[in-house]
């Protein structure tokens, strides 16, 4: 269920002062730096900053074998407080609110979220979050630089792009729709290409205990897991490791990986599924 919302472009931007700012992270100086594979990220494992308008748990900054950079980290606002001042830059970026209220904010327009919804900021549009809720508001972060990045007008995505490109959207949990499966259900979210990346799949699945989405198996597109709760073991190329909410799977191109729900309870997570013009070609595994 695509529930992209389409935005006018921002004609100013007028910077106000507001909390500490979460900057995201610097790339390494390295010429050639490490890539980023498959791994599992385990929310306690995290190193935890603080900061006066909350925390922050670096994930990863590094290129993948689909990605020139491929950053992630996970941030909690406490009620009241900005993400940052609006800004924009190059990379798409998408967010998956763990718990909370968020007030999205993208080229002036504004909307309140719950728990479970995320957004995708387009290339150059305008934006920033407010946690307007009166608890703390934790979000995941996935900010995607392809090829493509370098060459995007530095104008916003909403003036810009093609036709058919998926524009900034925002999708409210509440009015995803849950569709049940044999295994628990399933909330579609977007299937499109975007102004960086060939192809933006997302939806989010719910696990019953002791349940698989499918049988181990490979992709030459990277693969991304959020999981919102419950508890999950992934398992790539034949080694296993559990994790909870707020953790993150990341299974790299061609990899062979399997999930399962080893909880007592439902597990819910987000997958996001990337293709760029840099994504491997598909392989086979010998027998």
């Amino acid at each position: 269920m695509n529930l992209s919302l389409r935005f006018l472009p921002v004609l100013a931007v007028v910077v106000v002062p507001v909390s500490p700012v979460f900057l995201h992270a610097q790339p390494p100086t390295s010429a050639a730096p490490a890539r980023q594979g498959s791994a599992v990220f385990k929310w306690e494992d995290l190193k935890v900053v603080t900061k006066a308008s909350g925390e922050q748990r670096a994930v990863t900054n590094l290129p993948t074998p689909t990605l020139v950079r491929f950053e992630s980290h996970l941030t909690t606002l406490k009620p009241g407080f900005e993400s940052h001042a609006p800004h924009h830059h190059p990379q798409e970026e998408v967010i998956v609110l763990k718990e909370g209220t968020l007030e999205v904010n993208i080229n002036g327009h504004k909307q309140r979220v719950g728990a479970g919804s995320s957004w995708l900021f387009a290339s150059h549009d305008v934006h920033n979050m407010k946690n307007v809720g009166d608890t703390p508001a934790t979000y995941f972060v996935f900010n995607f630089t392809t090829a493509a990045t370098a060459s995007v007008p530095n104008k916003p995505a909403a003036e810009v792009a093609a036709p058919g490109k998926l524009p900034s959207s925002v999708w409210d949990w509440e009015k995803l729709v849950a569709k049940p499966t044999a295994q628990g259900a399933r909330r579609e979210v977007v299937s499109s290409p975007t102004t960086t990346m060939v192809k933006f799949d997302c939806h989010v699945t719910t696990l019953n205990p002791g349940q698989s989405p499918h049988a181990a198996h490979r992709h030459p597109d990277e693969e991304f897991i959020a999981i919102q709760e419950g508890l999950m073991e992934a398992t790539i190329n034949g080694v296993s490791q559990r994790a909870g909410p707020g953790s993150i799977f990341f299974f790299a191109s061609n990899d062979l990986h399997g999930m399962k729900n080893v909880g007592t309870t439902p597990a819910t997570y987000y997958v996001f599924r990337i293709m760029t013009e840099a994504t491997p070609k598909e392989t086979v595994a010998a027998n």
